[in-house]
């Protein structure tokens, strides 16, 4: 893995927040990469985060990456070994189909509440949100697989949006962080002809013409597309799971 650099605090995050405005930029930006490099499978799944390696790998201070472990830790995507340190949380199909189960029972409703609730911003918002990732997922470019994580990331938050419950937005954005390290490898299947733009197409379409149980199908046919396509990879020995299951009858 490249040594990663990060740029300076701004002088004037540091007028308004004092001293300690350097050091939490710094945290936040060591917290995204490390976020980042587990996403990507560049630190793998169960591998040990050792801080005086890692201090050399991001360019920063133990007390620094041990903030930002910290953080992780209470995103899951790190787990406390106590007195033995920190890993990289595994990954197996039976935590995707938990945290499949728990999606489409969480987001259905914010769905619904939003079909029923959301207003006329909410629909110029849900629009303009499909309308960037369209840009992108026609079809979805290796290059671009980053930038459209983070569109695909807003026209979620944004569908679900119109309802009140900023508790359900926290859950699903955590729900949300886990589900991209398993959408990493769906993504990157041999022979995949899930066509996504298609799906997002019709849960935009069903949402903001206000068919209610229409799009709630639809959104769950979507969510539990990602599982369904890493069983049968599993199934098939097309797949194995870096650091966590490959049995294809976890969870099934």
């Amino acid at each position: 893995m490249a040594k990663r650099t990060f740029l300076p605090a701004t002088a004037s995050a540091g007028l308004h927040d004092g001293a300690a405005a350097p050091s939490r930029t710094l945290i936040e930006q060591t917290y995204a990469a490390l976020r980042n490099d587990i996403i990507e499978g560049r630190l793998e799944p169960g591998s040990k985060l050792r801080i005086e390696h890692l201090r050399g790998q991001y360019s920063v201070g133990a007390g620094t990456l041990r903030e930002a472990i910290t953080r992780l830790a209470s995103d899951a995507l790190v787990t406390s070994e106590g007195q033995r340190g920190f890993r990289v949380a595994p990954i197996a199909l039976e935590e995707l189909e938990d945290l499949t189960r728990l999606r489409v029972q969480v987001e259905i409703e914010a769905l619904r509440q939003s079909i029923r609730h959301g207003g006329a911003a909410w629909r110029v918002a849900v629009r303009s949100s499909y309308e960037a990732i369209s840009a992108l997922e026609q079809p979805i470019e290796p290059a671009h697989r980053r930038q459209w994580e983070t569109l695909n990331v807003r026209f979620h938050e944004t569908l679900l949006a119109g309802q009140a419950s900023p508790w359900t937005q926290k859950v699903l954005r955590l729900l949300s962080r886990h589900g991209e390290r398993y959408r990493r490898y769906a993504m990157g299947l041999p022979g995949s002809v899930r066509d996504v733009h298609a799906e997002h197409t019709e849960i935009c379409e069903l949402a903001l013409a206000g068919h209610e149980a229409r799009a709630a199908l639809a959104l769950e046919a979507h969510i539990r597309a990602t599982p369904d396509l890493l069983a049968q990879a599993l199934r098939s020995g097309r797949l194995v799971l870096p650091g966590g299951s490959d049995d294809a009858s976890a969870g099934a």
